[in-house]
């Protein structure tokens, strides 16, 4: 198992490289002038070359990357010069925020889906099944800002029943209470999506894994149903499903972005909104990369969770 885990952690390098490679061009060819972005009413020729120079935009696309990874490999992200503090600081401070949504949301949709799938592949074409068919293919159809944008309606302004906006309370709260129905509509919204592809998912995986001779002698040996679908069949299935699980932990995190920007949550990807709109490139760069790299590591403990049920794979 180490020997496998030390060769799955070998091949993430590659890929953050390219992450970085990525990252990078992205950011440095997207027409117009940082500087001059960065300095708006103050652009004046004198200050547009201090900033570049200060940026090492002055330098070669080569060397700037250069000494970008090589500044990221001793630790040092940079520094944003819109908010006058060091970019890791920052966005470690915010991913926490970010972090919270996305594990609760990554819960939800994952306990939500699998429980769906299973139920509608135990109770195929029953009308169990035909409901969470229809609900889930109406979820996945759905943008997630636009159900953002309904729940609050519906909830905060209708009924008031659930707070619109933020991570906490502007006066007052603060606590755990507080955190949590602050995190109700913007979780919810995250998940419906993810919960939709993994219930279809569960349901397909469990269908075939039903049909298999080792479950029907379950059956015949006069096992409970309870026991052979839970215990025999679903453990099979979900062998198949963690991978898509561990790629639904991606979406989450990509679709933080505009999910706290619907809901003004204080994470990476309200961060990476006003840091675009501001072109401060460290500030993006360093937020990406974090967040590209999170989800590089989600796969990585789907790959060594599904190793755990299935040995065969680490062969």
């Amino acid at each position: 198992m180490l020997a496998y885990i030390v060769k799955r952690l070998l091949a993430v390098v590659p890929v953050l490289f390219g992450l970085s490679v990525i990252v990078f061009l992205v950011m440095a060819l997207i027409p117009g002038d940082a500087a001059t972005a960065i300095l708006g009413a103050y652009a004046t020729p004198e200050n547009v070359e201090r900033i570049n120079r200060d940026l090492g935009l002055d330098k070669p696309l080569v060397q700037q990357y250069l000494i970008w990874i090589g500044n990221l490999l001793q630790g040092d992200f940079g520094r944003s010069f819109t908010l006058n503090r060091p970019v890791l600081d920052e966005v470690l401070e915010r991913f926490q925020a970010t972090l919270v949504l996305a594990g609760i949301s990554l819960v939800l949709c994952s306990v939500i889906g699998l429980l769906a799938g299973t139920v509608s592949a135990v109770r195929q074409f029953g009308w169990a099944d035909k409901a969470i068919t229809f609900v889930v293919l109406a979820g996945i159809s759905m943008p997630s800002f636009w159900l953002g944008l309904l729940a609050i309606y519906l909830f905060a302004v209708h009924w008031r029943i659930l707070p619109a906006s933020g991570m906490y309370a502007a006066y007052g709260g603060g606590d755990f209470k507080d955190l949590v129905l602050h995190l109700i509509l913007p979780a919810a919204t995250l998940a419906v999506v993810a919960a939709g592809v993994i219930a279809r998912l569960t349901r397909g995986a469990m269908l075939e894994v039903l049909r298999q001779d080792y479950v029907r002698t379950a059956r015949a040996k006069g096992l409970p149903e309870r026991q052979v679908i839970y215990r025999h069949a679903f453990r099979a299935a979900l062998v198949g499903i963690i991978p898509v699980i561990g790629i639904q932990a991606g979406f989450v995190l990509g679709g933080a972005v505009y999910i706290e920007t619907v809901f003004q949550w204080p994470g990476v990807g309200a961060m990476l909104v006003k840091a675009i709109s501001t072109r401060d490139i460290l500030l993006v760069q360093g937020g990406v990369l974090v967040v590209a790299a999170s989800y590089v590591l989600f796969n990585l403990v789907a790959d060594v969770l599904q190793s755990l049920l299935d040995p065969r794979i680490r062969t």
